[in-house]
């Protein structure tokens, strides 16, 4: 059945049949959001996971979607869908505390250099000195933990990408949308202030949506470099954002 006819349908009936129709029109839209996440997150998750967390917002989306704005619903449903893959995935843990206690360390480091040295950059070498790690140690861990920096920093770049503009709170009261307008200003503002390499890993990974492996590619770095360089973006960002 044609698409607009099972969107009218469902619009004056709200029927679960018509309902299942839409859902399984546009089930490819989960796997193609599941499988960008995948790329990020498949260490640790199964895709048909990751694909059954997006199912939940596919639904959402459907249920919610107004035809009369104009905005196209794969747009609009993409978003809810990796939404709620990203809400799933930030209720597991699957990182051991060492390696968090570890992350904390190199987070209150990079805060402490970039403290004491202005303009002057913060390698690698001075945050494993501070932190008393070698530079390999240093390097493991942010690797480790990059799927867990992606998740946290996930959630506000889906408020703030341009697209996100479409959807709509209509709850939100006006202090909540003070808040959130000056948040996004502060981590558009962060970006802006990273080192041109971690800059450019943020772009291309959030903005561009390519894979960590595709990102080393454009950059000449390997694929665990990208993992390091976005984790060390990540905690200058999120030590904006507190």
């Amino acid at each position: 059945m044609d698409r607009n006819i099972l969107w009218q349908q469902y619009q004056k009936s709200k029927n679960s049949e018509i309902k299942n129709q839409l859902i399984e029109t546009y089930i490819e839209l989960v796997k193609i959001v599941a499988g960008r996440l995948y790329a990020t997150y498949g260490k640790h998750l199964e895709f048909d996971d990751l694909v059954s967390y997006g199912i939940f917002g596919l639904i959402d989306a459907i249920e919610k979607f107004d035809p009369n704005k104009n905005v196209k619903f794969e747009t609009y449903a993409q978003i809810r869908i990796r939404g709620a893959i990203i809400d799933q995935i930030r209720n597991l843990d699957w990182i051991p505390r060492s390696i968090r206690q570890k992350a904390k360390l190199i987070d209150d480091a990079i805060s402490k250099l970039e403290n004491m040295s202005g303009s002057e950059p913060v390698t690698d070498s001075r945050i494993a000195e501070e932190t008393g790690m070698n530079v390999q140690e240093l390097q493991s861990v942010l690797q480790q933990t990059s799927a867990y920096h992606v998740v946290s920093l996930e959630e506000k770049m889906l408020d703030t990408a341009e697209e996100s503009k479409i959807v709509d709170n209509k709850d939100e009261l006006p202090e909540e949308k003070l808040v959130n307008e000056e948040m996004r200003e502060v981590l558009v503002k962060s970006i802006k202030n990273l080192p041109e390499r971690e800059k450019q890993v943020i772009t291309l990974y959030y903005y561009e949506e390519l894979t960590y492996k595709e990102i080393g590619a454009v950059m000449g770095v390997s694929e665990s470099r990208v993992s390091q360089l976005h984790s060390k973006a990540v905690s200058r960002i999120r030590l904006q954002l507190q």
